[in-house]
Parts: C-alpha cells; structure tokens; sequence
C-alpha cells in the first residue's frame, strides 16, 4: 500500500477512536472487518440507562434538568431565567398545537396562583384534537408525505391523505411508538383486518413513484421503489443514511452494500396498491350520491361540449387537409374496414389532428368564449359537489407470488445485478432476529427488531426528534444521520436517558412532550446573553431557549386564528385554496380539467389548516415557499430558516394577507361595539401577541390614526411584526 493511503488509513482510524469508537481486536471475516472499528462507534451501541445526576438545586424540576445542570455547572454556566407567564402560556400554545392561545386562556393562566396551573395548561393541550395535527406536520416532513406522485406527470394520490390523518389521529390517541412502527412498516401483514394498520403502510408509500404515460422499465421502476423504501426506512427510524451504501460500502459508517440490498430484501416481496376498504352501507350510499352527482354534471358538460364542437369540427377539418393522402384516406376509412396498415395510420392521423383544449379556446368568438367562461364556472360549482371516493387505503401489501431473488446491484443498476442477497438488517447491529426467506413474514420480523430491546437507534433517534421539536434543537442536530459524518450529540449521557425513559414509559410521545415542556430548561427565556455566548456560542448546553420562528404553514394558520376566520375541523381530503395567477402556469398540465386549480368555492374550507391543503411536489404555494416548506421529494428532518425580501413582500402585498388584514379589523370592529381606537388597539395586541400593548405602543397607534392611518392597516401592521412570526 502507498505511504499517502497508510498515512490517511491511520488518521481516519485515529479520527474514529476519538469520535467515540471503543478500541477492539479486529474481527476475521471479510464484512466483520469492513466494520471493524466503525461498528463500535456510540450510535451503535445498545441504550444503557444513566444514573440521573445527584444534585441539589431548586432550577431542577424534572431529571432533564439535573442533566442540563450537570453539563452546565461543568463549564461554569448557569441556566436563563424563566420566561414570563404571558410568554410562556404563548410558547407552550405554539409548540403542542400550532396555534396561538386565546386573549381569555392567557387571563386565566396568569391569574391562577395556583402550584399546578402550567400543569393544567399542558395537559389541557396535550389533550387537544390540535396536537396531532402539529406533529403530523413535523413527522410528515420526515416521511416526504404528499398527495401527488412526483415526476414529471405528479399525478394525484386520490387516497393518500388517510396515512396524513393516521398520523394525525396516532399522535392525539398517544399510540404506542413501537405500535406506531409496526403498523407503518408490516402494516396489513402484522395485524390482518386492521384497516388503520392497512392504512399505516401508506409511509412506505410516501416517496415518489415515477408513474409515467409511456413506456416504463418495469425493472427499474421496481428499483426506484424499493430505494426509495429503504431510504426512507434508514433515514426515519434508524438515522442511518444507508443510501449512501447504494453503489459501494458505505465511506464512513459501518454499513456495507450488501446491507443495503438486504434491507431493500425485506420489502421486495410486497408492492403498493390501492385497497377497498369501504363497507357496503359505505357503498350503497355512494352509489346513490354519486348517480345524483352526475345528473347534475351531464347537463353543464353537454352545454360545454355543443358549445365547443363547431369550432373542434373546424379544426380538425383544417387539420387533416394538411396530413398526407395515406393518412387522410385511413382516417377517412369507417373504423371497421380499416386494414391493419389503416389502424397505425388512423391512430398517427388522430394524434396531430385532435386539437387540444386551449387550441379549440383560441378559435372562438369573444360571445362564445364569454358563455364558455360562465358553463365552466358552473362546471367547477357542480364539481365541488362530487361525493368522496370510497374509501381506499394507500397500502403497502404483500404480493401473492413469492418475492424475487434479491441481488447486490452495480452502481444500484438491476440490469447488472452481482451477488445475491437474503432479506437481513445492518449487520453492524448485530441483531439475532432472523428475517424470514418466505415472503410473508419479512416485514412482521424488520418491525419486531426496530422495536426491540437490542435496536440501539430506534428509541434515540425518537427521542431526539422530541427534544429538538420541543427545544429548537436536537441532542443530535442531524436526526436522520447518528454516523459519523454526522452530528454527535450535546450531551450523550441526556439522550440514553430519555431513551430508556421513553421505552419505560410504553413507548408514550406525549409522557414525553409532557416531561420535557414541565422541565425548567423549556421555560428558560430566549435573551441572549454575550458572556455565556462566549463560552457556549451555539448554544449546545441549553443555558438558554432557542428562539424559533414558525413554519410558513403555523403562520398561516396563526393569522387565521387572529383575524378569527380558521376553520377548525379535523382530517379529511385535501384542500385547494387560490393561488397567484403566475402560478397557474406552473399547472398548466392536460392531465388536469383546462390546466386550472379547481377550488373549493365554500371560503370556511378554503381557511383550514396548512396541513389539509393540497400538497402538490411539482407546485409550492408562494407563502409556503417563502417561508421554507419542504418540496418533500427528499426527508426534511430540520426545516431551514431564511431570510429575505420575498418574505416580506408576500406578508405585506399578497392577496391572502390584504384580505385577513380586513377580516382582522372587521372582527375588531365587532368586539369593539363603540367603535373605540383603544379597544381596538387593546384587543389587536391581545389577539396577535398575546399581551396588552406597553406605552409606547399605545402612542404610536393613537399617532398613526391621528395621521389618516385606517384599521385595516394597522392590522396588517401587526401581522408583519416579527413578534408575530416568532415564538418567545
């Protein structure tokens, strides 16, 4: 070996020892030692409980706090001090439900004296049919869930947004994590007749799928499935990025390439597919209301079409007169006496002769083009009327055939396949489940072992995602990746103890969020501090909370909140809201009826939650995407936070926020019967920022109405306060 690759195996194996790897004899057979040292690294390594640190001090109110407490008194900090109620109550609201708390929830909090009444506000919202929705936001993240497939088509998932709503419904029943595991991984297979747990396989599903109107390689869009399970698996419960092993043995962690195609083994014997799982009373009543439907959309459908003929017939008429005699005789030719040479050729004549919908819309008169605009206004009013589908579940199931020889693939090509492989998981974690050879029986055995006591990442990867959703950060700021290049965590000692406590607990996501916002380190302020920034910059030790803004979506949903105009209703099929007009040409697609974006003419749907609006990978809705929403083509485990002027310009200037600014002040106008500027001040304030306005603020409204400024304005005003947009 060359003197530069001993030297670089050496500092690598002396990087590793220092990066928490513990120092072992190297093992003999050829993938022991490719893991060698790597495999001893901490991620890897099974969860031992640590003792809860002995110390005496008043700020220690959970066992979080006496660990916070250790790693700070080691460098000579002390913790923040506590925020203040109003503050607090406006936090905690933000964090457990996504939404701001009301003017009378903040009175009642401060104004009870009693020990346990931060107590009763997190349980009053742990309780809240809301705390599903706001976790789902952030588990839908990591999934990559969407109601289209991706690619150039994007098409619709019609059934997708049951896995949303089982997310949703998960999180408020507190279903077990391990529960919540097996369903989405094994699904129908673990608990036959199940249809949440049918439902659950959805996550399997949530990737992109590369449905396309032509021809397909059917081998390789298997391939693009299953990589796109494995990777999602890795990166979601495991924090392993074992796609980065697709093409050769991972570069830093122990995960060989034949691990990868063994993980992509376990799921090779199932497909997706869309399940019936309606009842018959389901189907006789959708029967009924799917006949009386259509009754209603024959007659705006035949006024549209006899509208549009003349001017399709003319087309085609000019059309063909410019085709070639072969092709103007075959399509002339009555369908059945064509010859077969006739049939390809009548098929190529109908291609370039049918005119699409916009070619026929050019063609028409101003007169017929105004009535045309009229029917389709009609056509959209009716289709807003069309009953739900019946139900199906966006499943993952198991094939009846018995699953394919499995192979490690070169450069991930199934063309060129090399060794074969059996279903198996990371060798690294050294499990003793055996994953079956039979097709049924795979995924049961992959959900046993992520939730057992010898899985080392399942319950620390869960748990770290708690913490950083309630914290701002993660222990580990890389929650899909615990290797090497990773991130390591802040305070290891912390992070296996609420491992093992949440195990412990049953596996409890809301025991959890409970003991974490009850501890005394959530309810530190966010002021920064220059002398404890000098030795903790980046604030790793929690000497302090971190400040977070909302998501673009908890924005939206708080300025409906405020202006009083949020639809609270919970699940159901996704909801399309109007957009710019620029953006209708990034859906000007013929898949879809004349390119549009049929909206939902009823304005209380249109106000409902973030979540439940259409979520198109191809199209992001611009105050979304000004605000960082994910494009969910890839796991968003941590959402970016930019700055900058588009930001500013869609919260001053878009349609959307010129009309809640006058939603707010007509709903000011209401509350304040008098017609009195102080009242409409006072309750502004307490309605955005969940406190009375300070003095000076009093001063500068009485001058800006002084000055001509109207209501309207202000309120606009104070939606764009950064106040507004960030949690304390």
């Amino acid at each position: 070996m060359p003197l530069r690759k001993l030297i670089w195996a050496a500092l690598v194996t002396v990087a590793m020892l220092g990066a928490g790897f513990a120092n072992d004899q190297e093992p003999a057979d050829k993938e022991a030692k490719f893991i060698g040292v790597r495999g001893r690294y901490w991620a890897y390594q099974r969860v031992v409980r640590p003792p809860v640190p002995d110390i005496s001090d008043p700020w220690v109110r959970t066992p979080i706090d006496a660990f916070i407490l250790k790693a700070l008194q080691a460098r000579k900090l002390q913790p923040s001090e506590p925020l203040d109620r109003v503050q607090l109550i406006r936090r905690v609201t933000f964090d457990l439900i996504g939404l701001p708390p009301t003017p009378s929830e903040v009175d009642a909090f401060v104004h009870d004296r009693f020990p346990d009444a931060y107590q009763k506000v997190v349980d009053r919202l742990l309780a809240s049919p809301h705390y599903g929705e706001r976790w789902a936001l952030k588990w839908l993240d990591v999934v990559r869930y969407s109601d289209t497939n991706g690619f150039e088509i994007d098409g619709d998932r019609t059934h997708a947004w049951r896995y949303r709503d089982y997310v949703i419904n998960a999180f408020n029943q507190d279903k077990p994590y391990d529960r919540f595991v097996k369903e989405q991984i094994a699904g129908g297979e673990m608990f036959p007749g199940n249809r949440e747990a049918l439902i659950a396989s959805g996550y399997l599903r949530a990737g992109q799928e590369h449905l396309v109107a032509g021809n397909i390689d059917p081998e390789m869009s298997r391939e693009e499935v299953l990589t796109e399970i494995a990777t999602s698996v890795g990166q979601t419960f495991l924090g392993m990025t074992v796609n980065c092993a697709r093409c050769h043995n991972h570069k830093f962690d122990p995960i060989l390439q034949a691990d990868y195609y063994r993980l992509q083994a376990v799921f090779a014997g199932a497909k997706g597919e869309d399940v019936d799982i309606s009842t018959p009373e389901e189907k006789t009543a959708w029967e009924e209301a799917e006949k009386a439907y259509q009754e209603r959309l024959k007659p705006v459908t035949d006024a549209l079409k006899q509208l549009q003929k003349p001017y399709r017939e003319r087309v085609e008429t000019e059309r063909l007169a410019t085709l070639e005699p072969k092709l103007q005789e075959a399509w002339k030719t009555p369908e059945k006496s064509r010859t077969d040479e006739q049939k390809v050729l009548a098929e190529n004549a109908k291609s370039q002769i049918e005119p699409t919908w916009d070619i026929v819309l050019a063609a028409m008169t101003p007169e017929d083009k105004e009535k045309r605009a009229k029917l389709r206004e009609q056509l959209h009013q009716v289709e807003a009327t069309e009953p739900d589908p019946l139900p199906q579940a966006y499943a993952y199931v198991n094939m009846d055939e018995p699953a394919p020889q499995g192979y490690v693939l070169r450069m991930g090509d199934p063309k060129n396949k090399l060794d074969p492989v059996e279903p198996a998981v990371p060798r690294v974690l050294k499990a003793s489940f055996e994953i079956p050879r039979a097709t049924i029986g795979r995924r049961t055995a992959l959900a046993n072992w992520l939730t057992s006591s010898e899985n080392p990442l399942v319950a620390r990867v869960m748990v770290n995602r708690i913490w950083q959703f309630r914290m701002g950060t993660g222990i580990v700021r890389t929650p899909n990746d615990f290797g090497v290049m990773g991130d390591r965590p802040a305070n290891r000692e912390l992070l296996d103890w609420l491992a093992s406590e949440f195990v412990a607990r049953g596996w409890s996501v809301k025991a959890m969020d409970r003991l974490i916002v009850t501890s005394s380190v959530y309810l530190e302020s966010a002021a920064p501090d220059k002398d404890r920034e000098a030795v903790d910059p980046e604030n790793r030790l929690y000497w302090r909370m971190n400040r977070k803004r909302m998501e673009g979506e908890t924005l939206r949903d708080n300025i409906l909140s405020v202006t009083g105009s949020l639809n609270p209703e919970i699940g159901g099929r996704p909801v399309r809201i109007p957009i710019e007009p620029e953006v209708y040409d990034l859906i000007f697609t013929e898949h879809e009826r004349d390119g549009l974006w049929p909206v939902n003419p009823d304005k209380s749907v249109q106000n409902r939650r973030s979540l439940y609006l259409y979520n198109k990978r191809s199209v992001r809705l611009p105050l979304l995407t000004a605000f960082d929403q994910p494009d969910d083509i890839t796991s968003c485990p941590v959402r970016p936070v930019s700055t900058h002027a588009l930001q500013a310009l869609s919260l001053f200037n878009s349609d959307f926020m010129q009309e809640q600014s006058q939603v707010f002040a007509d709903r000011l106008r209401k509350e304040c019967r008098k017609d009195s500027q102080s009242c409409e001040v006072n309750t502004a304030w307490k309605l955005a920022l969940a406190r009375t306005p300070s003095a000076a603020e009093k001063k500068l409204a009485k001058q800006f109405f002084a000055r001509g400024g109207n209501l309207i304005d202000m309120c606009l005003a104070l939606l764009n306060r950064n106040e507004f947009v960030y949690v304390p």
